[in-house]
């Protein structure tokens, strides 16, 4: 499929009722702080009807990538717009690969994944198992090296880490070597021995000498920097004008279907954790790190957290063409089977919310 081909239609799946989002309403966030959802908390808005009911089992990563689920969790966000009708039950991932396949399997309802996995659980389930219904982070993804390597020509030979084979990252790397003239396999082998790994493996063994580097997203890219590396290729050099998807929203298709209502408080939610991390960039950092921390045992260090933080945009705009484009890449290299990609955006809710806030709504097509 060309990257130049841009799906025709959205699949209708949260599209009734979504205007209910039209007259925004302020929740209370952890810390008292009121922050405008576009969703009232007790039901849907201009209306004084009971919430839902249910459980909304949610993944995400412990990644900067995923800070509008760490800082909307960690605030309250998703809490007060769901409502307290609604059980949030959390998963952390360190694989989109994983993360795809608990929504395969049916024991994730929705969750913040990198596009690619996004694209192949829904390629492998023949666009039957999830939608896309926003984008959540741009940017904060590129490629660390030793010190010594200066040009792409010199990682012949060498051995490149990725969070995961087919993932958004291992899709970048191995696009980028081919534009070079650098071969590569699934198995790890070609000129450059791509290595799949977890995150947190890559940077004992980037430390160690274990792999020569790794295109990984933050907070990784900034830890491998941290301890000696070189940033020879900021994703965003890829790309159109720097945009480009790195965490999207994604939902389980037959349970947007049984739970609209839970999944327009959801993309509510998210849209009002991205207004909020905008709001107060300072806090938004604090909470975050300490959010990770509560997740991983410890916070990041400024050395890593400060310049991380300043290569990623939250919006909740999917950035559809970067998605088109990277499936196309993925398709190119034989990670992903051909296949059409119609009906994988479901936007309607989003941009109901987006207009209710005087924002433009965002285009997938």
């Amino acid at each position: 499929m060309s990257s130049r081909r841009l799906w025709r239609r959205i699949t209708p799946l949260l599209a009734a009722g979504a205007l209910a989002l039209a007259a925004p309403a302020c929740s209370s966030g952890g810390d008292g702080n009121t922050v405008s959802t576009g969703s009232s908390a007790t039901g849907s808005a201009g209306s004084s009807a009971p919430g839902p009911t249910g459980t909304l089992r949610l993944g995400y990563f412990p990644n900067l990538t995923h800070a509008p689920a760490i800082y909307g969790l960690d605030q309250g966000i998703f809490a007060a717009t769901l409502g307290p009708g609604v059980k949030i039950e959390t998963t952390t991932f360190n694989s989109g690969t994983q993360e795809a396949e608990a929504i395969l399997s049916g024991s994730l309802d929705a969750g913040y994944i990198g596009p690619n996995p996004a694209v192949n659980a829904f390629v492998k389930s023949k666009g039957a198992a999830l939608r896309v219904i926003s984008g959540a982070t741009s940017g904060g993804a590129g490629l660390v090296v030793k010190s010594d390597i200066t040009s792409v020509d010199q990682l012949r030979g060498k051995t490149i880490a990725t969070p995961g084979l087919a993932n958004t990252q291992d899709v970048a790397l191995r696009y980028y070597l081919k534009q070079h003239g650098l071969a590569t396999d699934k198995n790890g082998g070609g000129d450059v021995q791509v290595r799949p790994q977890d995150n947190a493996v890559t940077v004992d063994a980037f430390k160690s000498g274990a792999v020569d580097g790794a295109w990984v997203p933050e907070p990784t890219l900034s830890r491998m920097v941290a301890d000696g590396g070189k940033l020879l290729v900021d994703e965003a050099s890829q790309w159109p004008d720097g945009r480009f998807t790195t965490t999207v929203l994604v939902v389980r298709t037959d349970y947007a279907t049984s739970n609209p209502e839970i999944v327009k408080r959801l993309v509510a939610a998210n849209v009002a954790s991205i207004n909020a991390l905008g709001a107060d960039p300072a806090k938004a950092q604090q909470v975050t790190n300490q959010g990770l921390a509560k997740l991983t045992g410890k916070p990041l260090a400024d050395a890593v957290i400060v310049p991380a933080w300043k290569r990623l945009t939250f919006t909740s705009d999917p950035i559809a063409s970067s998605v088109v484009t990277s499936a196309d890449h993925a398709q190119e290299l034989g990670l992903i089977t051909k296949a059409s990609l119609d009906g994988i955006f479901d936007v309607a809710t989003l941009n109901a919310v987006l207009t209710a806030q005087g924002k433009p709504a965002v285009a997938v097509k």
